[in-house]
């Protein structure tokens, strides 16, 4: 079911830091166009953390709306809190959503078991599936083999979203969790390889200023065509590189935005890009062939 090129996608705000809905129906038809197989909204990359609930269901609520029946919409449910997370997914679970991306626990750094224990909860509680989302570099915690091979039999547990950069980590996932298992790279500067091992798919920061390189790698490198993944990651790789010189979402917001697709809005404790990174970020959109003004 989770496959191929998904964006973690922004959310776009105006100067004020209010959700810009019109430029999210831009957003929307963007990738639509530009072949990207799925979205995840209000995720890391679209400051989850600093979302009211409201404003948090609302926007999930109105990309499926916006979206139709076109393309997929992953909802970003996870929190530091069991039970909130229990909460928020359930808010969100009647609406046309294919499934939830829940991070692991952050700040709390809970132990194996209690990892098991919070994932095993919020499958218990849901209809649709889970995609287990393991970043270590920003929640402090591992998400271990062990773990996901405990959870991957619950039949809500669907897929991990596998951020460590730890290709290595593929081969064992799927000795250990099997072939139905989704594994989808979370990190974009190893994707290429990690496809090319054996992982479904990505989803992606980068995709959200070249999502159509983006899909012609995922689509290369899950046919197990080395060279010509190898040829667009070249391409891609200063963009990898530049969308991270600060904490994301700071320089891809600023990305979308010389693109025209989205205001200058970001919410504290994040602040815009810093001037002194403009260029090379300018420089990275243009190796990957993206102009500013021009999506």
């Amino acid at each position: 079911m989770f496959e191929g090129s998904t964006v973690a996608l922004i959310t776009p705000m105006s100067a004020d830091g209010n959700i810009d809905f019109a430029q999210l129906a831009q957003l929307i038809d963007f990738h639509i166009d530009a072949g990207t197989e799925a979205l995840v909204i209000a995720g890391t990359t679209g400051e989850s953390a600093t979302l009211t609930k409201p404003e948090h269901v609302d926007l999930i609520a109105r990309s499926c709306e916006l979206a139709g029946s076109r393309i997929p919409i992953i909802a970003g449910t996870g929190s530091n809190s069991t039970a909130q997370t229990l909460e928020l997914t359930r808010a969100v679970g009647e609406l046309p959503v294919a499934g939830f991306l829940v991070v692991t626990p952050y700040y709390n750094k809970p132990n194996q078991e209690g990892l098991y224990r919070h994932f095993s909860a919020v499958a218990d509680a849901v209809s649709q599936p889970i995609i287990l989302y393991n970043v270590p570099g920003r929640t402090g915690v591992d998400l271990k083999v062990e773990t996901v091979a405990r959870l991957a039999p619950h039949p809500n547990v669907a897929a991990i979203k596998e951020a460590t950069g730890e290709v290595a980590r593929v081969a064992t996932l799927k000795a250990s969790c099997g072939d139905s298992f989704a594994l989808l790279s979370g990190d974009d500067g190893t994707s290429a390889e990690f496809m090319l091992s054996g992982g479904h798919g990505c989803i992606s920061v980068t995709a959200n200023v070249a999502p159509r390189k983006m899909r012609a790698l995922c689509d290369a490198a899950r046919q197990g065509l080395r060279d010509a993944a190898a040829d667009i990651d070249a391409e891609l790789a200063p963009l990898h590189a530049a969308l991270f010189l600060e904490s994301n979402p700071i320089p891809v917001k600023w990305a979308v935005e010389q693109m025209g697709l989205a205001g200058p809005g970001i919410r504290l404790p994040l602040i815009p890009l810093n001037p002194d990174y403009h260029e090379r970020v300018l420089a990275a959109m243009a190796a990957a062939g993206v102009a500013p003004g021009a999506p």
